[in-house]
């Protein structure tokens, strides 16, 4: 059964990634593209959620239609790849986390509606996710720290991911809000694939790629555009050798979702 990737700014093939076939696949939600093929000696399924050339912006991904393909073409576990500014001064750019934790108080998809597959009332499977402790599944969390080990790339065991609604970079006064509850680093997607993964059932994991420092984090000294660039050239390379590692961990030990969805109509 496959593994399932989500990549985000930088990363829209990813490096290794052979016998791909493009999958379009139908959801309730509109059609999706999938690539389906072998990575690492694994079966994978991959969604660039920009696309070629950046056409989406974060408001313009189709998160509900993203993981319902990818769960109705099979995917047995998720990790998010995701390009991020650091408001943990001690983060170095260039270095990677793997989150714990999630701040995404907002709960919402990109058209204001709120962050769930349960729209309408009295739908089948309906129900509350809940939490005990993170939002990530532990043993994607764990593949993705061994698969950095092992390529040589540092990586920060733990950390609070925020969730920002973009496409806009933040505001120093937002950011140090964000820090005050804990927040180490920023982007503009995981937070609903986080959520929606949760309600899937499936096991999620959340790595991000230091690309900048966000705004006023190292007062008076803005991380230039020029630097932003190149680190998000550099990360679909670092990303890959991560995956190339973790993938087959993962397809060899498998993977538990985070907390327990309670439906009502197995309660």
């Amino acid at each position: 059964m496959p593994i399932a990737v989500l990549t985000g700014s930088g990363t829209y093939a990813l490096p290794g990634f052979e016998h791909a076939e493009l999958v379009v696949q139908d959801t309730p939600y509109g059609p999706v593209e999938v690539s389906r093929g072998e990575f690492a000696g694994s079966e994978l399924l991959h969604v660039s959620r920009h696309g070629p050339g950046h056409v989406r912006l974060s408001n313009h991904v189709n998160y509900r239609g993203n993981l319902w393909a990818l769960r109705e073409l099979g995917a047995t576990a998720v990790i998010g790849c995701t390009a991020c500014g650091a408001v943990d001064a001690s983060l170095e750019l260039g270095s990677l986390v793997v989150f714990d934790d999630l701040h995404f108080i907002a709960n919402r998809l990109p058209d204001g509606s709120l962050c769930t597959f349960h729209h309408e009332p009295g739908g089948p499977g309906r129900g509350h996710w809940i939490l005990h402790g993170g939002p990530y599944s532990e043993q994607v969390r764990a593949a993705l720290l061994a698969g950095a080990a092992a390529a040589g790339h540092g990586a920060r065991d733990s950390g609070v991911y925020g969730h920002v609604d973009g496409p806009r970079f933040n505001t120093p006064a937002e950011i140090a809000q964000l820090a005050a509850c804990g927040v180490v680093a920023v982007s503009q997607t995981g937070g609903p694939e986080t959520t929606l993964c949760g309600e899937l059932e499936l096991p999620f994991g959340l790595i991000g790629f230091v690309t900048d420092y966000a705004n006023e984090v190292v007062p008076g000294e803005p991380t230039p555009v020029a630097t932003l660039g190149e680190l998000i050239g550099r990360s679909p390379a670092v990303f890959a050798d991560v995956l190339a590692r973790a993938v087959p961990l993962i397809e060899r030990d498998g993977a538990t979702a985070a907390g327990t969805m309670f439906r009502f109509e197995q309660a």
